[in-house]
């Protein structure tokens, strides 16, 4: 029997629709999303390339910044070069084991980002409302064990979300109304009873959102609390400085993700999902280190360093 459903699993074919509704569209998106994938990777690369080299940049923020950039470079580049693709060729046919492949280390990069929000927040609390205390606190050590924990968590959600589907038998070929292949794509694929696969779903994705929500609105509303009782104006607005970065990485990755997985899917369009899923799968990783460069003068001032010192040759 365990056979017989992996050779069925073996023979499914996924066609990923993407914008093939909109032909007119194909060759501007595809020029449109090739320029956002290149400044995606240059960006987060040249954000890990810069903490690293800078040794001013050597703290507890710009380590867990750089493990960020690389999160967001890894989905980034498991999803974008597969939308790419399927926007220029007529063949949109992707093979079950590619299809969970892609979903399989995209979820890894996407919960770990998840977790690594929620510890960069308590970051930020440490540094704000105990910053005599902060380098101890945040000791290299402690702040290895976060990120090591980030990516196991990571990698453990994702492996019982990924054994909840290969339990499951596939058959046939099934169309995608989308560019990528998500847990719930795989799991309406299965011939095979859901149940258990969706309590999983609901169970898992539940606890992971609301444990990395519940960290961040803790730190943060702490934070607030801390930076009103600071005497002078300028005292709260540096505090205030610090935090700006992250509380708008925090809002444009949640926004999106919560509107796709807690709105009813009954309500949303098919356009709305793809246009969501871009936004958090691809658009994000763009903007996270654009984000933290533009508002942050210790990445601003690396950054001119760099290019007087003629390491970027322009």
């Amino acid at each position: 029997m365990v056979n017989e459903d992996r050779n069925q699993s073996a023979a499914v074919i996924f066609i990923l629709l993407g914008f093939s509704d909109y032909p007119v569209l194909q060759v501007p998106l595809f020029l449109l999303f090739l320029v956002i994938y290149v400044v995606t990777v240059v960006g987060n690369l040249g954000m890990i390339m810069i903490i690293r080299i800078n040794p001013k940049l050597h703290t507890p923020m710009y380590f867990f910044l750089s493990h960020l950039s690389f999160v967001g470079f890894c989905y980034s580049t498991e999803v974008t070069p597969k939308l790419l693709e399927i926007l220029v060729v007529e063949d949109r046919k992707i093979s079950f084991g590619s299809c969970f492949t892609q979903y399989f280390f995209a979820a890894i990069s996407v919960l770990t980002e998840t977790f690594l929000l929620a510890v960069m927040a308590y970051d930020r609390f440490v540094a704000i409302c105990d910053p005599l205390l902060y380098m101890v606190t945040m000791s290299r050590k402690r702040c290895t064990l976060l990120v090591t924990g980030a990516y196991v968590w990571g990698i453990t959600s994702t492996l019982i979300f990924a054994y909840s589907l290969l339990r499951l038998s596939f058959c046939g070929t099934k169309v995608i109304n989308n560019f990528l292949c998500e847990y719930s794509v795989i799991l309406y694929a299965s011939c095979s009873d859901r149940h258990l696969s969706e309590m999983i779903l609901f169970i898992l994705a539940n606890f992971n959102i609301l444990s990395t929500l519940i960290t961040i609105l803790t730190s943060y509303i702490l934070i607030f609390v801390t930076i009103i009782k600071i005497q002078s104006a300028s005292g709260r607005k540096k505090a205030f400085s610090t935090c700006t970065s992250h509380l708008t990485v925090i809002f444009i990755f949640f926004g999106p993700l919560l509107f796709l997985y807690c709105v009813p899917s009954s309500k949303i369009s098919g356009l709305t999902v793809k246009v969501s899923s871009v936004f958090y799968i691809v658009v994000i990783p763009m903007l996270n280190p654009l984000i933290y460069s533009l508002r942050n003068k210790d990445v601003k001032e690396a950054v001119w360093k760099l290019i007087d010192t003629k390491i970027f040759p322009f």
